[in-house]
Parts: structure tokens; sequence; C-alpha cells
């Protein structure tokens, strides 16, 4: 006979409750938790600091993010999943593998890279910008977009994508009285606004059809959808792909992007254009990739001529940027990390068609943090000649080899690793594998579009390199350099020069397993 307690035992034993209780693996979520807590720390402590002190919240933001990024080291010896379906250990919501880990280190050290920058923007902002909602905002944003190539399952996937979002919105309209910065934030928020409504509504459509939300789950039940759900099922797959696509900045949905660039903080243009571009593609790969494999003859194609329309229009947007017009330089390189969007949707619209779409994927990857690091460190370069030339044009920088040799010979770098020319071999060994991934995948019409715009994007970049050593008109201008902006100008530069040394360092992503 079995006493009370032993009854009460197995009562709870068997209760529904415990089917909730999960185990968390604390070493797996620590890069976008330790962001978000150094995030909610930092607004805290905004409220106790002094005015004249508060530049300790910069560092402390900039502490948080190497030690977010450095506790990416202990998790490359292998996968790791947690928030795990309780009958089945295979489903999680969250895990750690290659992909994770490479994209959260493109987050995390562009984050990084931001926050240097910011801390010279934010003081010369003269109170311009508020310091604690910041820094609070910035560690917001880099915590969702942390978290988002982690999510395993739809719910966790889109509120990611907003966290990452929404805290953006407030950084580009953050300066107070600035009628551009007001006007950019309302364009990046109506677009992304729209976006998130359409993703929305797309994921609830593949929620109803197929009745789970975990991404593996969906591959699987959604090829065997009950014939009067079908319509319902196709319709949820276009709707969350436009959806993305307005996140990656791809054409048609891409109008918000040189005036956001202009109005926003230079240093927050820079973030946009590496992160912000980070969260929308590593988000369309789990999607299209993962969970969506079955309908690769739907997205492969849209995707394919996406791919060709953006790095067109992307291309000839820089290209037809007068040099004497204000804002030039911004609005060049905002024209184009668009046209750089196409080239990094290939390998994604390749993965439809390959055999390996591992391998298509993995090139995407070796693309985007080639990418980052020299367009980081090209943004470095605007916002420390943005700090004697406020307009800055591209006719500003003629001549800067003149007073600042050494910051004209990285922005030189910086601009031939984007063409894709030599001694920026990461750039054409980048490009090299991006192509191969078109045509590997029987996708010959795209590569030639791709090699059509490489050339067009050849002009633009030699010719603002030109003018970096042509002759200055009038008496040359030195550029002081705070401390902050040359780390972050150093960074970047010495990440280019090591992958051009040797890019296998992500060039092996194009052969290994990534998921």
């Amino acid at each position: 006979m079995s006493s009370p307690a032993q009854s009460l035992g197995e009562t709870l034993s068997q209760s529904p409750a415990q089917n909730l209780v999960q185990s968390v693996d604390w070493l797996a979520i620590a890069p976008p938790t330790i962001t978000a807590v150094v995030g909610l720390a930092v607004l805290v402590a905004d409220l106790f600091v002094k005015d004249a002190r508060k530049s300790l919240l910069g560092w402390i933001s900039v502490a948080g993010l190497a030690a977010s990024a450095l506790m990416l080291l202990p998790l490359i010896d292998g996968d790791r999943s947690t928030f795990c379906l309780t009958g089945d250990a295979d489903v999680c919501s969250y895990t750690a593998d290659t992909f994770t880990l490479a994209i959260q280190f493109l987050v995390l050290g562009g984050a990084l890279l931001t926050a240097l920058l910011s801390v010279t923007a934010v003081r010369d902002a003269d109170r311009g910008l508020p310091e604690g909602e910041f820094w609070f905002l910035l560690l917001s944003s880099a915590a969702g977009a942390a978290l988002l190539p982690a999510s395993r399952d739809l719910a966790t996937l889109i509120v990611a994508l907003e966290v990452a979002s929404l805290p953006a919105f407030a950084l580009v309209g953050l300066r107070q009285g600035d009628r551009r910065s007001s006007e950019a934030a309302l364009k990046f928020f109506l677009s992304s606004v729209t976006a998130t409504a359409v993703s929305l509504m797309g994921i609830s459509f593949v929620y109803a059809s197929t009745g789970t939300l975990h991404l593996t789950q969906v591959a699987d039940r959604i090829q065997h959808v009950d014939g009067q759900l079908t319509t319902l099922a196709q319709t949820g797959v276009v709707l969350t792909l436009v959806g993305f696509a307005f996140k990656t900045a791809a054409v048609p949905f891409h109008f918000w992007v040189p005036d956001t660039y202009v109005g926003a903080p230079l240093p927050i243009a820079a973030y946009l254009s590496v992160v912000g571009k980070a969260v929308g593609f590593s988000g369309l790969i789990l999607v299209t990739v993962i969970a969506l494999p079955s309908y690769a003859d739907v997205w492969g194609p849209a995707l394919a001529a996406l791919a060709a329309l953006t790095m067109t229009v992307g291309n000839v947007g820089a290209l037809r940027q007068q040099a004497t017009r204000a804002y030039s330089a911004v609005r060049l390189l905002a024209w184009s990390s668009v046209g750089q969007a196409g080239y990094l949707l290939v390998p994604i619209a390749a993965a439809a068609y390959s055999a390996d779409p591992e391998r298509s994927i993995g090139s995407t990857v070796a693309y985007a943090l080639m990418y980052a690091a020299v367009n980081l460190g090209a943004f470095a370069v605007a916002a420390l000649v943005g700090r004697t030339k406020s307009s800055n044009r591209v006719a500003d920088y003629r001549g800067l080899y003149a007073s600042n040799p050494l910051t004209a010979l990285l922005l030189a770098f910086f601009l031939l690793c984007l063409a894709g020319l030599p001694p920026g071999v990461i750039g054409l060994f980048a490009k090299v594998t991006v192509f191969s991934a078109a045509v590997d995948a029987g996708l010959g019409w795209l590569a030639v579009v791709m090699a059509v715009n490489v050339v067009i994007a050849l002009f633009y970049y030699l010719q603002w390199t030109a003018l970096l050593f042509r002759a200055p008109k009038g008496a040359t201008v030195k550029h002081r350099v705070p401390a902050p902006v040359t780390a972050a100008i150093t960074l970047t530069a010495v990440l280019a020069v090591a992958l051009s040394g040797a890019p296998q360092l992500i060039l092996r992503f194009a052969d290994s397993g990534l998921f």
C-alpha cells in the first residue's frame, strides 16, 4: 500500500506542467544574453551617472560587446541546442551551430566597431544624442540580431527580428532637432513595419497549414498539407519571402536605404549596412533552406530575379552619384550596399538548384564576413572625414593622401576589396566564390549579370580611389583621429589584411556543413 507522499509524487510526475519545464544551456545563449543584460545595466546606470561622466556608459557598452563576442569561443567545438521539445530533443528553438556562430561573430563584431565609432560621435553631438538611451538601444538591437541566427522556430525568429529592428528606428531618429534624422526614421519605420506585417501574415498562414512553428517540423509537414490548405500554405510561403525581402533591402523594397543612411548618425548607418543586412539574410536563409526546401521551385527563381534586379539598381544608383552633391559619399556607400545585397542573394538563390545547398549558403556567409569587415572600414574613414567636412561629399576626399597618407591608403584598400581587385584579395576570392555558386547551380545567366555589375561597380570604386591621390584643392586639412575611431579603423584594416593574406579563414564556410 503506497503512502500519501508516494501518491502525491506520482501525480506530480504525471502533471502536464512538467512537460513545460525545460533545461537551459546558459553557455549556448550567453552571447545575446550578455549583450541584453549589459544594455539594461547601462540604462539603469544612466540614472545615476553625472553628465560629466556619461562617456563611461559608452566604454561599458564596448566592454559588454567584446565580452559577448569572446563567449563565442567556447561554442566552437560543437553544436549546442536548448529550449527543445520534451518529447523530441531534436526539435529545438535555439541552436548554436557553425552558421549561428559565424553570423553572431559578424553581428557582435559589427556592433563592437559601431560602438567604437559611436563613442566619438555621441561626444561630438554635444548632447544632441542622449547617451543612456543611445547605448541601450544599440545593445538591445545587437542582442536581437545575435539571437536571430540561432532561432529555429518562426516565433523566436520574428521576435528576434523585431528586437533587432525596433531599436534601430529610434537610433536613426534619435538626433534632437534634426529634420533629416526624423524623416529617415519615418521612412525606415514605415517600410519595416510593412515588412513585419507581411511576414507575420505569411507565418500565420504557414502555421495554420502545418500546425507547427519549428522550422524542421515545418519542412516535413508542409510537404503533406491537406489539399484544402495547399493554397493557404503557398500564399504563406510567398508572403513570408516578401517580408524578408523588405528586411534585406532587396529591390524594389530598397527605397528607404539612401535617405535613412544620410539621416542617421554615421555609425548607425554603418551598423545598418552590415548588421541590418546580416539580420535579414540570416532570417531569409533559415526560412528558405531549413523550413521551406520543398518550395525551392518557388523561392529559387524569385530570389534569382531579385538578386539580378538588386545588384543592377544598386550599382547604377551608386554610379549616378555626383561627387559635389552633399552627403554623396554616404549615398554612394548606401547604393553600394544595395548592390552588395544583390551579390549576397545569389548563393541563396543557387541553393534552390544545388545538390549541396549548404555549400551555396556557405558562399553567402563567406561573402558577408568579407563585406562586413571592409564596409565598416570604409564607414569608419567616412566618419573621420565627416568630422571636418560635415557635408561628407565624395569631392571632400580629394587629396586625402596628402593630409592623411595612412588613412587614404586604408580607404583605397577597403574600396578595392569591395570592387574585388588586388590587393583586395579577399574581395576577389569572395566574388569568385559567389560566381562559382551560381555556375555550379546552373544559373549561368545570373553569373553573367553579376559579371556586368562587377564591371559597373569598378568604375565608381576606382573613381573614388583615384580621387584620394589627386592634388588637393587649396590647403590640406589634417584630420585629428580620436582614439576610438583609430581603434575602429585599425581593427577593420587588420581583419581585411589578414583575410586577404589567408582567405581560407572565411572561404572554408563554402566547403563545410553549416547546419
